[in-house]
């Protein structure tokens, strides 16, 4: 699987291939003070940063993210957070800074708003809960890998926005057990400041434009 070139990054290319060395150097100068530059990667776990490595594709930066689709990223498309957006979220999340609780809930909206927002430009709708390999229709679902990618970037972005107050984005976690007829299944995680306590944000357990599944990651992990 060919590895995920940022957008300003292959731009940089094409256009070091039309200029000499002069013209290029002239254009990466205004790029850089016009803000074009690639945005500076953020601070990941070994754990949230085999979710990017595995599938060949760039982390969650500051400004822009991959969304993943059509099961195990096999489909991906670049999200380049505009102004509104931020804006958009920032509202989101100011709703849910008065107590851990309430910040959970805000999360469940900005997910929300992170399905709409990809939804009419990957196609995904459509897309139904528990979408497997049984669904069929790959090319307009999420299976459980592409929502714990997809979850976790957005995670990670607030973060790194700041608009995160009473917790941090936690490693992703795994379940499976076949012998108690327990299915695989991952999830995102994020992690209470206060008392430590891990929440699943599980999105793949609802469809398109619900609100996704948050819940204690110790009852997540005992679930079929």
């Amino acid at each position: 699987m060919r590895s995920f070139m940022p957008l300003s990054l292959r731009s940089f290319v094409r256009q070091r291939s039309r200029m000499g060395r002069g013209g290029f150097a002239a254009f990466a100068l205004f790029a850089l003070l016009s803000g074009a530059a690639p945005a500076r990667a953020l601070q990941l776990s070994p754990e949230q940063n085999q979710l990017y490595t595995s599938v060949s594709i760039n982390p969650p930066s500051a400004s822009a993210m991959t969304v993943c689709y059509g099961f195990v990223c096999r489909r991906r498309a670049e999200l380049d957070f505009t102004a509104a957006d931020r804006r958009a979220l920032t509202q989101i999340l100011a709703a849910g800074r008065a107590s851990p609780a309430a910040e959970r809930a805000a999360v469940q909206k900005a997910v929300i708003w992170f399905d709409r927002r990809v939804g009419p430009m990957i196609g995904t709708t459509r897309r139904v809960a528990n979408a497997d390999i049984r669904a069929g229709a790959t090319a307009q679902n999420f299976d459980c890998w592409d929502s714990t990618r997809n979850v976790s970037s957005l995670l990670l972005v607030l973060q790194e926005w700041g608009l995160l107050k009473h917790h941090t984005v936690g490693n992703p976690r795994y379940r499976g057990n076949l012998f108690a007829m327990q299915l695989p299944h991952n999830t995102a995680v994020l992690t209470e400041k206060a008392s430590r306590i891990e929440w699943a944000v599980d999105m793949w357990t609802t469809a398109y434009a619900q609100p996704p599944d948050v819940k204690l990651l110790e009852q997540w992990l005992r679930e079929n």
